[in-house]
C-alpha cells in the first residue's frame, strides 16, 4: 500500500499500526507491548507510559475482534442513557467526563440512547446476548428498575447512576438529591417562605421518591407549608410554562418555589414572568443547576449544582472497579449538593 502523505518517521498513514510497529518504534519486545496495551501493572510505569505515548503518537487502534477472540474481552463500555430532555446539557457532560475517565486506557465507549425510559430491557438483553461490552452504565433508574434486575442475576459488571429499591447490592452513583432537597428547604425558610411547592418531573425515578420524601421531612422540620405542583411528570415546556402563568394568578400561590430541573426551571420563570410575578420580590425560587446556562439567564435566582461531569467520572471508576472484581457493596457512593446562593 503507498501513499503521497508519510506519518511519523516516514511511515504511510494508510499502513495498519500494528503491535510490532510499536515494538519497533519503543525498542520493546512484542510481548511487553501487548502486556502494557492491556493495563501491564507488573510493568514499569515509565514503560507503560513510553508505550502508551509511542500508541498515541503513531495512531493504533486496537483490533477489536482479534482481541475478543483471544481474551473474550470487549474492550467496550456502553452508556445507556436516558432520552429524557429535562436536564440541559446533561448528555454531553455526562459523555465528557466518562471520555476523559477512560482516555489512555483500552476502553472504548458506545453510547445507547434509550427513549422508551426504565421501561424496557431491549437494550440490557441485546448487551447481554451479545456480550456487547464489557460493563455497562445506565442513567435514571426505577425503585425497581428491570434493567438492573437482569444485570445483577446475570452477574455483568454494571454501575447506576442513580439508586434502586433492591435488597441485592449493586455499584451506583448518585446526586444526594435528599441533601439538595433539605438545603433548598432551608435556604427558602431562611428568606422568609412560609409555603413552599415542589415543582418535580418524572415520577417512575427513584430521584424523585428520595427528593420528594426529603423534601416534606424537610418542610416539617421548617415548621412550613411543603406541597408539590401535580401533573408536571411527561408536560412539555410549554406546558409548564402555561402552568406557570395559571401559578401567578392563582389564589393559593406559594411563596416560594423548588425546581429539579432547568428546563422546567426556564419554562416555569418564563410562565411566573407573564403572569407578573418578581422573583426575589413576589417569590423565591431554588433550581437544580447542571449547566452554566441558567446562571446567565438568571444571575440572582439561587442554584444547587449537580456536577454531572464529574458524575461520569466517578461512574466511570467504579464500573473498571467493577469489571475488576471489586464487590458491589464497596462500589456505592454520592455527590454531595454545590449550593451557589445568589440573591440577598
Amino acid at each position: 500500500m503507498s501513499s503521497k502523505t508519510s506519518g511519523p518517521g516516514g511511515r504511510d498513514r494508510k499502513e495498519r499500526v500494528t503491535l510490532r510497529t510499536i515494538a519497533e518504534a519503543t525498542g520493546l519486545s512484542l510481548s511487553t507491548v501487548s502486556l502494557s496495551l492491556r493495563g501491564g501493572e507488573t510493568l514499569k510505569p515509565e514503560t507503560r507510559d513510553r508505550v502508551a505515548e509511542a500508541a498515541r503518537a503513531l495512531g493504533y487502534v486496537p483490533d477489536r475482534a482479534g482481541v475478543r477472540l483471544r481474551t473474550g474481552k470487549t474492550n467496550v463500555i456502553a452508556l445507556v442513557l436516558d432520552g429524557a430532555e429535562d436536564s440541559i446539557d446533561f448528555a454531553r457532560h455526562m459523555i465528557q467526563g466518562i471520555g476523559q475517565a477512560i482516555r489512555g486506557s483500552r476502553y472504548h465507549l458506545t453510547v445507547i440512547p434509550e427513549f422508551d425510559g426504565t421501561a424496557s430491557t431491549e437494550t440490557v438483553d441485546y448487551i447481554l446476548s451479545n456480550r456487547a461490552a464489557d460493563g455497562v452504565i445506565i442513567t435514571h433508574t426505577a425503585p425497581h428498575d428491570p434493567r438492573i434486575e437482569k444485570l445483577i442475576e446475570a452477574d455483568f459488571p454494571f454501575v447506576s447512576h442513580g439508586r434502586t429499591a433492591f435488597t441485592e447490592p449493586h455499584s451506583y452513583h448518585d446526586f444526594h438529591a435528599e441533601a439538595f432537597a433539605a438545603l433548598a428547604v432551608e435556604r427558602l425558610a431562611s428568606k422568609g417562605c412560609r409555603d413552599v411547592m415542589l415543582v418535580i418531573g418524572d415520577d417512575s425515578t427513584t430521584n424523585y421518591r428520595n427528593i420528594v420524601g426529603a423534601f416534606r421531612a424537610a418542610g416539617e422540620r421548617a415548621g412550613i407549608k411543603a406541597r408539590l405542583l401535580e401533573g408536571t411528570a411527561k408536560c412539555a415546556p410549554a406546558e409548564i410554562r402555561r402552568m406557570g402563568v395559571e401559578l401567578a394568578h392563582g389564589p393559593d400561590r406559594p411563596d416560594g418555589i423548588i425546581c429539579d430541573s432547568e428546563m422546567r426551571t426556564i419554562a416555569l420563570v418564563g410562565g411566573l414572568a407573564d403572569g407578573g410575578v418578581g422573583l426575589g420580590r413576589d417569590m423565591h425560587l431554588v433550581y437544580k443547576q447542571t449547566s452554566g446556562i441558567l446562571p446567565t439567564l438568571f444571575p440572582a435566582l439561587d442554584s444547587i449544582r449537580e456536577d454531572v461531569f464529574a458524575a461520569g467520572g466517578e461512574l466511570t471508576r467504579l464500573l473498571l472497579e467493577r469489571i475488576a472484581g471489586t464487590p458491589a457493596e464497596e462500589l456505592q457512593t454520592l455527590a454531595e449538593p454545590q449550593p451557589h446562593w445568589r440573591s440577598d
